[in-house]
């Protein structure tokens, strides 16, 4: 991931486990920890909680957002994990282009686990109803993507370990 710092992007579709998988890598690599939730603008918020989903042109401000905070914390040499659906390839690529080489992290499940895991949140903005338009748009990682898919089936610790351990891995082969 070159002498910057390091971008690792931990992703999948709502009710993954995004946040609290990202938060315990983050932990384990002494990482910034950044919730791309956070960066759309109350517009986007208050259209997903309507039950809308957003459309390319409501994701566009919002990951050259994500991306430029990823680059900014990187070119001051630090790791950052950055929570972030990236369902598609195309919106990760969008995250490359504002921030470069990044580590993809898919949390992956299936459909009744996810709807689980949603229907026992409280105080998340984002509806269970939205979750069935988030898995027909999700495009899993390609194989010229860096990255790893993890078993959301597995403790919150457990993937995180895999993840950093993937990513562990990665780094020892390009030494």
């Amino acid at each position: 991931m070159g002498a910057d710092g390091a971008g690792i992007v931990v992703m999948g579709v709502s009710g993954s486990g995004k946040s609290t998988v990202g938060r315990l890598v983050a932990d384990e690599l002494d990482a910034v920890f950044l919730d791309a939730d956070d960066f759309h603008t109350p517009a986007n918020k208050e259209r997903m909680a309507a039950g809308l989903a957003l459309g390319d042109e409501d994701r566009w401000p919002w990951l050259r957002a994500v991306g430029e905070a990823i680059r900014e914390r990187t070119a001051a040499g630090q790791t950052v994990v950055v929570a972030c659906s990236a369902l598609r390839r195309v919106y990760r690529d969008r995250l490359r282009e504002s921030a470069g080489d990044l580590f993809f992290v898919h949390l992956d499940g299936t459909p009744d686990l996810l709807a689980e895991r949603i229907g026992a949140r409280t105080g998340h903005f984002m509806p269970a109803t939205l979750l069935d338009s988030q898995l027909e748009v999700l495009e899993p990682l390609e194989p010229d993507e860096t990255g790893v898919v993890v078993d959301i089936a597995l403790a919150p610790r457990a993937a995180a370990d895999a993840a950093v351990g993937a990513l562990h891995a990665r780094a020892a082969i390009e030494r």
